[in-house]
């Protein structure tokens, strides 16, 4: 008999997707490109790097070095819930960037266990923390908090700029 595969959920396309759809309805109707939702990714598991509440995530040292590896689970996790109709893809003049369909809200309403009400207060705090900051908040903290190496090797320094 063969044994029954289990979907690997940690470090996964779902559950960066899920993340993404999580942020992305917490900040409708604002849009982000790959790489800011990438940031974000990051930053809504480690809140407390950034003076917020307790990371959900452990810290764990060089922890950094994540975002290298987490842009291609990000926009794994995109395309998955894009085929699911929980975001959708928006092509304007400073690029491609994605928005929460109407679908993601019922959906996020349905997450309730600890972790994921968890993932939506952290998702609330971040999303109302770099909104009162303004745009170009979110590119400081990556530089200062992961350092100019990391957003260097993400492309563009400038958020909202091609991916």
């Amino acid at each position: 008999m063969t044994p029954i595969a289990h979907p690997q959920l940690f470090n996964s396309p779902l559950e960066t997707g899920v993340r993404s759809v999580v942020l992305l309805n917490t900040a409708y109707p604002r849009a982000f490109d790959l790489k800011e939702l990438t940031w974000l990714d990051h930053l809504v598991v480690h809140t407390s790097d950034i003076s917020g509440p307790e990371s959900l995530h452990p810290n764990v040292p060089h922890r950094d070095g994540e975002l290298l590896v987490r842009r291609s689970l990000v926009e794994q996790g995109i395309t998955l819930m894009c085929s699911l109709h929980m975001i959708e893809v928006r092509y304007g003049a400073s690029g491609i960037v994605y928005a929460a369909l109407d679908q993601a809200a019922p959906f996020v309403k349905l997450i309730r266990t600890d972790y994921g009400r968890a993932l939506k207060e952290r998702a609330a705090w971040l999303i109302n923390h770099l909104s009162e900051r303004g745009e170009e908040h979110l590119h400081e903290v990556i530089t200062q908090k992961i350092g100019r190496w990391a957003v260097e090797f993400q492309s563009d320094l400038k958020p909202g700029g091609s991916t």
